[in-house]
């Protein structure tokens, strides 16, 4: 839970440390504010950051797939 404070003539929402780490929001990030069914609602125009060092670091032996061979290379994936 966040509190409504005055800025300036405006109105500003203090934004939680961990939800914002959770949705990748710092200072100076563009936001859009919206009233849906009586509600506001705030998205944020970033995709999720994805590292290759994070992806590779959920691979386990139980989620690690064989090689599948879908048969020969043709055109451009040839090497």
């Amino acid at each position: 839970m966040t509190k409504v404070v005055k800025w300036g003539n405006s109105l500003g929402l203090r934004i939680p440390k961990n939800l914002a780490e959770d949705v990748h929001v710092k200072e100076g990030t563009l936001v859009e504010l919206t009233v849906v069914d009586g509600n506001m609602v705030v998205k944020t125009n970033i995709r999720p950051y994805f590292s290759l060092k994070k992806l590779l670091g959920e691979v386990t032996e139980d989620n690690l797939h064989t090689e599948v061979k879908f048969g020969d290379a043709v055109g451009l994936e040839q090497w």
